[in-house]
């Protein structure tokens, strides 16, 4: 099994399909790298697909309590990835906490423009919990949660976190696809995922108190959200009004994991910019269009 070990000893699982140009997937807290089953059979036609699994989640290790589950770790594992695989330069896709990771890592290496290490981002169903009115209720909700899965299982997970509002579309579409998902989740390591839950969902810092980090990124990005996934319409906007090289896509009757959900329209967007990107096209927004402010009109929400 091909594994990659990061600078601080963890063995992170990956698979690759396909030459080319790296296109990276990240996945969500509820996923793992079989999550991206639909796109790499799709995108290995033209590019060299990765899809890695987390620390956390089998069958990458699953480090102990105590150490280390942030939001800085997470995308520092995603740089691990690249360095230990010898890539400069890559395309990174991430849907939720992999939206997070890759956002992480452009605030680092996406501010070179095309000498960036990520050739692009694209951030889908990114946002869940970062907006002042929910964000200290959702990280308190996170460590209830990570004590209840410790407690209780995986398969508590499943049944409760895998059945949440933002699930129900993909479940009432696809109910064999939703059960396949829901398996999956049922199969994660209990222990992995409380402190994901716990180190990285709990105390991940709110997208709305790093907008002037995030306005410095200058690649492409793309974001992606369902119009139904309610926790990530709003940062979404606010992604794409402080990005200056972003585009934004909304998915109709559409939850949180959008790449299973609608795997055709996820990878008809995703095609269509990355082919944008590969001839040069860089998104910058003309300031005659870019609004007022960042919050839109009802102002600053902090």
């Amino acid at each position: 099994m091909p594994f990659v070990t990061t600078d601080d000893g963890v063995r992170l699982y990956y698979e690759e399909a396909g030459t080319g140009t790296p296109l990276i997937f990240v996945h969500e807290f509820a996923g793992d790298h079989r999550s991206w089953e639909p796109q790499i059979r799709f995108f290995s036609r033209r590019y060299r697909c990765i899809a890695y699994s987390a620390r956390g989640y089998t069958p990458s290790d699953v480090p102990p309590p105590g150490s280390d589950y942030s939001q800085e770790r997470v995308w520092q594992d995603l740089r691990c990835l690249m360095d230990g695989l010898n890539i400069a330069q890559a395309h990174l896709v991430g849907l939720s906490m992999g939206g997070f990771a890759c956002l992480h890592f452009g605030l680092h290496h996406g501010t070179q423009g095309t000498a960036s290490r990520a050739l692009s981002l694209t951030l889908a169903g990114c946002g869940t919990g970062s907006h002042p009115a929910v964000y200290e209720g959702f990280k308190a909700q996170s460590k209830v949660l990570a004590d209840e899965i410790q407690t209780l299982g995986a398969q508590h997970l499943a049944n409760t976190y895998g059945m949440g509002p933002s699930r129900l579309q993909f479940k009432a579409k696809d109910p064999r696809g939703y059960a396949e998902f829901n398996v999956r989740l049922a199969e994660h390591s209990a222990l992995g995922s409380a402190l994901t839950s716990r180190g990285y969902q709990g105390e991940r810092p709110s997208l709305y108190a790093l907008t002037d980090q995030i306005a410095s990124i200058n690649v492409p990005t793309l974001i992606m959200t369902g119009d139904e996934d309610e926790p990530c319409l709003e940062p979404s906007l606010l992604l794409k009004r402080t990005i200056h090289t972003a585009v934004l896509a909304m998915l109709p009757g559409s939850g949180h994991a959008i790449n299973l959900e609608e795997p055709q329209w996820f990878n008809q967007f995703l095609a269509e910019f990355l082919a944008q990107v590969e001839q040069g096209h860089d998104f910058a927004r003309p300031v005659a269009t870019r609004p007022e402010s960042i919050w839109g009109p009802s102002g600053d929400p902090r």
